[in-house]
């Protein structure tokens, strides 16, 4: 078994290719990455820096490897950074899985290839709109969710113009150990840890707390991954969620619980978005069906561990 990892040195990455060596421990791994500093999983056999925007290059790595199933998981997937550089997200974004889909059709081979999407792409919904499904209007409210439409609909595109066995995940907000601070849970708890070790003064600074997400840890959404490669339809899309929306506060609260020193919490305007989707939270019962997915890791059990590996973060730098 040949399995191509896109972004395999990034924080969901390195958490599939650990997956998919404990569960299948014959496959060989190949996994790409951009930027040289990235390290990726020691299960990843062959390393390749690559920027999938380069259609030779790509096509070169697809007829060595020749992979039987595909992970594109390498995306520019900072919302704030995209409204900063919306080109650059939309260009790095779609050119990228356009790129490896022509490989694909030009090497004339058909791996299972599985496209990361995002629940990004639902938007703003009314509440009585909730849970989202994979039926729910497009509506997106920001670049990043733009181009992950159009990643979304290529693939489906592709399935049917020309039959390649495409599926579509629909992740919801995902955390875990190793996440990059730019995002939620980890930005919390790396300031908490660094308070713990007396490098800043106790003070906590964040963005809106009222925004409710559906959050599921890392470890079940490359479950959820590997399972739609095996076993979910070709052409179809998958929401990946918890079922439950959790306000940012909600997992404030849990971090601050999880510490004895008295931390003061104050409002930074910088870490506020353009738009907030006021409430986020997908119905995953499709995937359940089809694969028998469902998580596994408590939302409390996965916030202590971000704030295990924050601490060993701040102990290490």
């Amino acid at each position: 078994m040949r399995v191509l990892i896109t972004g395999a040195g990034g924080f969901v990455g390195r958490h599939l290719s650990e997956h998919i060596s404990r569960v299948q421990p014959r496959a060989r791994l190949t996994g790409t990455t951009f930027f040289p500093s990235e390290t990726v999983h020691d299960a990843v056999t062959d390393q390749q820096l690559i920027d999938l925007k380069d259609y030779q290059r790509v096509l070169d790595l697809l007829a060595r490897c020749r992979p039987d199933a595909i992970y594109h998981l390498a995306a520019q997937a900072f919302v704030p950074r995209s409204f900063e550089d919306p080109w650059e997200t939309l260009e790095n974004n779609i050119r990228a899985q356009l790129n490896i889909i022509r490989a694909c059709l030009e090497l004339q081979i058909r791996p299972r290839i599985l496209i990361v999407s995002s629940a990004e792409i639902y938007g703003a919904v009314q509440a009585g709109q909730l849970p989202m499904n994979e039926e729910t209007a497009i509506r997106p409210t920001n670049p990043y969710s733009v181009s992950k439409v159009a990643q979304d609909m290529l693939a489906l595109q592709y399935y049917l113009s020309h039959d390649l066995p495409l599926m579509r995940a629909r992740p919801f907000n995902h955390i875990g150990p190793g996440q990059n601070d730019r995002f939620v849970a980890p930005a919390f708890a790396l300031q908490i840890a660094a308070i713990e070790e007396g490098q800043r003064d106790a003070v906590i600074y964040v963005g809106n707390l009222t925004a409710r997400r559906d959050f599921t840890d890392v470890r079940d959404i490359v479950r959820s991954y590997h399972m739609i490669a095996e076993k979910g339809k070709a052409g179809e899309a998958y929401n990946i969620a918890s079922g439950r929306a959790r306000s940012i506060r909600h997992l404030l609260d849990i971090l601050l619980g999880l510490t004895e020193i008295e931390i003061d919490v104050r409002v930074d305007p910088s870490r506020l978005r353009p738009v907030d989707v006021p409430e986020i939270r997908g119905d995953a019962s499709k995937l359940q069906r089809d694969t028998g997915w469902k998580p596994e890791l408590t939302f409390e059990d996965t916030l202590r561990d971000v704030l295990a590996d924050c601490r060993r973060r701040i102990q290490n730098s």
